[in-house]
């Protein structure tokens, strides 16, 4: 079971509550929390925490520590329907507990409240904490829904109450909140250095390479990017969730792990310009199983003849030698070679004018959704990802088809053929 293979951070889906809280472990279940020394903001010991992480080197808990790319991350992410972000300060001062902290009211008060309503919740909710500002404005308070794709203003402790009975519970609006639809895409990476140091010390080395190719590209208005509070998996760090739609309008949230700053690009040039998965660091998406993340991969993987478990290659300054050989054997260079971009294609440089940001991408449709179940219920979904070539690019040996063999051989044989005729002739002459 993937479940095996990650930190317990999560609340089974197979149980009756639809609600996911991103500190599952921390959430408020039972009111004696609040207010405890486990639960203090003043006893958590954060600061202290992140002074310690700041210093660390990136070999101990960044990019080259010895856990990084050692386990399998498709199927990693629990089911659900609905992602709730909260706009709350910065993760500079986030403790670790933070949604059951005694002086962070906000985020106590609405996983409170979301867990005391989650019997008339009908959608999978998950709640995570993401940076209170935008770039250009202050914004604590103000919550972000997908796949809804709706921004409400300024929620304020007092409001807590009526917005999760009128938004979360009767998928209406709250019309103090000033809803407003959101466009383009959102990117979220988990920063929570006070949490775990993996995503204290990955999580912003991420931001500030995404910030940097959206500025250099110009493409500011059309993607957000913002740090959030743990989403689970530390040691996937660095974890990154892209939501956006589709030429249908559809939205749904990828989920990625082991992303480096030098993966940036792909996954701007392929998922959000091309709406291609980058499946080599694709842990999931919202509204499929897990069985059905695993089966999603392994289908367009046979679709795609196993080139999306690709990397880039390295600057020609360095190794720039492909290697062919099972995913596997893909893996362990790029283990072998320090972890980060060995084993890559050449990555082609993001071109603004042609980042089609409602590109189509590989999110199912409902219709295609049971469609592809029907397919993937006769494979063994529950296996692993069967091995396959990691170069794209094959000899002019490994290309050649028996039917060429035929073809050849038959042009041959008309030869053959024309110049016996022509000998005839001429000795009849």
């Amino acid at each position: 079971m993937a479940s095996s293979n990650r930190d317990n951070d999560f609340i089974n889906p197979n149980t009756s509550s639809p609600i996911t809280v991103s500190d599952a472990d921390s959430f408020l279940l039972d009111s004696s929390q609040i207010g405890s020394a486990s639960g203090s903001f003043q006893n958590e010991g954060f600061l202290s925490g992140l002074d310690a992480a700041a210093g660390t080197s990136d070999a101990e808990f960044g990019f080259s520590r010895p856990d990084f790319r050692q386990t399998p991350l498709v199927g990693t992410v629990d089911f659900y329907d609905r992602h709730v972000f909260l706009c709350y300060k910065n993760p500079q001062v986030w403790p670790p507990r933070i949604q059951a902290t005694e002086f962070d009211r906000l985020p106590r008060l609405l996983a409170a409240a979301l867990s005391a309503r989650k019997n008339d919740i009908n959608k999978q909710t998950r709640l995570t904490i993401c940076e209170g500002h935008d770039g250009t404005e202050t914004s604590n308070g103000d919550v972000l829904i997908f796949p809804d794709m709706i921004r409400y203003r300024r929620l304020t402790h007092f409001d807590v109450d009526t917005f999760v009975e009128e938004v979360l519970v009767k998928d209406g609006e709250w019309l103090p909140g000033n809803p407003e639809a959101l466009t383009g895409w959102y990117i979220f990476v988990c920063c929570h250095g006070s949490r775990d140091r993996r995503c204290g010390v990955c999580g912003p080395a991420i931001v500030s390479r995404l910030r940097e190719e959206i500025e250099k590209h110009d493409l500011q208005g059309k993607i957000s990017v913002s740090p959030c509070s743990h989403i689970g998996g530390h040691k996937f760090a660095g974890n990154v969730i892209i939501f956006g739609p589709n030429t249908n309008k559809e939205v749904s949230g990828h989920w990625y792990g082991y992303v480096t700053p030098d993966d940036v690009s792909q996954l701007l040039e392929q998922h959000v310009a091309k709406g291609e998965i980058v499946d080599w660091l694709w842990r999931g998406q919202m509204g499929l199983s897990e069985d059905e993340q695993k089966a999603s991969q392994e289908y367009r993987l046979s679709v795609n003849g196993g080139t999306y478990m690709e990397r880039g290659t390295k600057n020609s300054d360095d190794v720039g030698t492909s290697t062919c050989g099972s995913h596997l054997e893909g893996i362990d260079c790029c283990r072998a070679n320090g972890n980060i971009s060995c084993c890559q294609n050449t990555q082609l440089p993001v071109d603004a004018e042609n980042f089609d940001l409602h590109q189509e991408n590989t999110d199912f449709t409902s219709e295609k959704k049971k469609s592809f179940r029907r397919q993937i219920s006769q494979s063994n979904s529950g296996k692993g990802a069967r091995s396959r070539k990691v170069c794209s690019m094959p000899t002019w040996y490994e290309s050649w088809e028996r039917e060429d063999t035929y073809a050849v051989l038959a042009v041959i044989g008309a030869v053959v053929s024309v110049a016996y005729a022509f000998n005839c002739y001429r000795q009849l002459n």
